[in-house]
């Protein structure tokens, strides 16, 4: 392990006196929040492939739109580095906790306001271009929640059951799919397709508001970091993170977007991809895939638990290496499932593919804090976590096109799913060297 930081010491020393009852709390109180965010995130990600490449893009080309659509889909997660810029450069300097109860309030506001926008055949070109704004604002918000509550929660755990606590805010991305697809699945239940259409999409989106309302009143009652207060107290709150973490720690940076991309990218790929192709290419009913997703998303919990405790048992960089090649592997024959019409066969594909990718996803909220010093971990681990989010937003639009250049088969995006997994595979192999030395932690 090639860094040996000065604040390692602080953080050892702040870590010591951890207590599991503590560190629970705080993981739930993460995780709850991280919930809100992922449901008003996936929101959008279901809105693109069902709703707004009707309501907001026109074209006669039903592949045109959704391109429009997905490419909307990516300009959020576009602005998320800038917002892991902006929120992390705050929470090295002024504290986790504050910054939290912002980006939760910003993420729940500006979700609520898509669900009231109106529609292109209402307003215009101005729909498509609130529509973008927001989900700007959106990706702002976004870049700054998940590193600091994985930050806040890291570093409230004992150094020794940091990757089983680390797993615990990313349950928040299958919760964020189950509430989010299930939202639309009832709606799809219960409504016509032309209700639906015309008002339905919108009830998911304005439940962001009373769920925003829990959620700043869980957040209001989190404390700040041990470890953030220690360096407080030894006066070694770094003054100039952005400068100081591009500098230092740029390889890190690196190693962490790709350790995060497969959780993200692949996770879009197998989800807002594969319901857009499923419908507009397959012929499946959206309730198939909307069924699909959730019970993927529902495997998807325990299989973070289950990579949480490998990561404590082996380390975090092993379950990202490992479960990077085994999504590899399951890639063509989860496609060829996918593409079979046998809706058992669907769902299990969608299922077998999340899971596979859910294991390095477990870890790399470990491996990404442990790549960083304390006193930029926030700023650090926001840049890494949202440049995969950045290249990750982009997956279904160039999914779309590769899929469309092969006449509409099915093996570009298979093939995508492949290196995206040994890709995020290679950095778990490396990760280790590159990685803060702290007694007790294990890489």
């Amino acid at each position: 392990m090639s860094q040996n930081d000065p604040t390692a010491a602080a953080e050892y020393s702040a870590t010591q006196e951890l207590s599991i009852k503590d560190a629970n709390k705080v993981a739930i109180g993460a995780l709850l929040g991280t919930a809100l965010e992922w449901y008003d995130f996936f929101l959008f990600s279901a809105a693109a492939a069902l709703v707004f490449n009707v309501q907001y893009f026109t074209s006669e080309s039903a592949t045109a739109a959704a391109m429009a659509s997905f490419a909307t889909f990516g300009v959020g997660l576009a602005a998320r580095p800038i917002g892991g810029l902006i929120f992390g450069r705050i929470g090295d300097k002024v504290g986790r906790r504050q910054v939290l109860m912002v980006t939760i309030i910003g993420i729940g506001v500006v979700t609520g306001l898509i669900g009231a926008l109106p529609t292109y055949a209402a307003i215009g070109f101005a729909a498509p271009a609130l529509l973008v704004l927001l989900r700007i604002l959106q990706g702002l918000f976004v870049g700054g929640e998940w590193s600091g509550a994985m930050t806040l929660v890291v570093e409230n755990a004992p150094l020794h059951l940091r990757a089983r606590y680390a797993a615990i805010p990313q349950i928040g991305s299958p919760i964020g799919t189950i509430l989010s697809s299930g939202g639309f699945f009832i709606m799809t239940l219960v409504l016509s397709q032309d209700s639906f259409a015309a008002w339905g999409w919108r009830i998911p989106f304005l439940a962001a508001i009373p769920l925003l309302l829990v959620a700043v009143y869980i957040r209001s009652r989190l404390e700040e970091s041990p470890v953030f207060r220690q360096l407080e107290e030894s006066g070694e709150v770094e003054k100039s993170p952005i400068r100081t973490t591009f500098r230092d720690s740029w390889k890190q940076i690196i190693v962490g977007m790709a350790a995060a991309l497969l959780g993200v990218g692949g996770f879009y790929l197998v989800t807002a991809f594969c319901v857009w192709y499923g419908v507009n290419i397959l012929g499946y009913d959206d309730s198939l895939l909307l069924l699909g997703s959730m019970i993927a998303a529902f495997v998807e919990i325990f299989v973070l638990i289950w990579g949480g405790a490998l990561g404590t048992k082996y380390g975090a960089s092993k379950v990202i290496l490992w479960g990077g090649v085994a999504s590899a592997v399951v890639s063509v024959p989860a496609f060829l499932m996918f593409t079979s019409g046998n809706p058992v066969l669907v769902v299990l594909a969608m299922t077998l593919a999340v899971g596979t990718l859910s294991l390095p996803y477990a870890a790399s909220g470990t491996v990404m804090t442990g790549l960083f010093p304390a006193s930029t971990r926030y700023t650090g681990v926001g840049m890494s976590q949202n440049a995969a989010g950045m290249l990750s937003g982009f997956i279904p639009l160039l999914a779309t096109g590769f899929v469309a250049a092969a006449g509409d088969h099915w093996w570009p995006a298979a093939a995508m799913l492949a290196f995206l997994s040994l890709f995020t595979a290679f950095a778990g192999a490396i990760a280790p060297r590159l990685s803060v030395d702290l007694p007790g932690f294990k890489h």
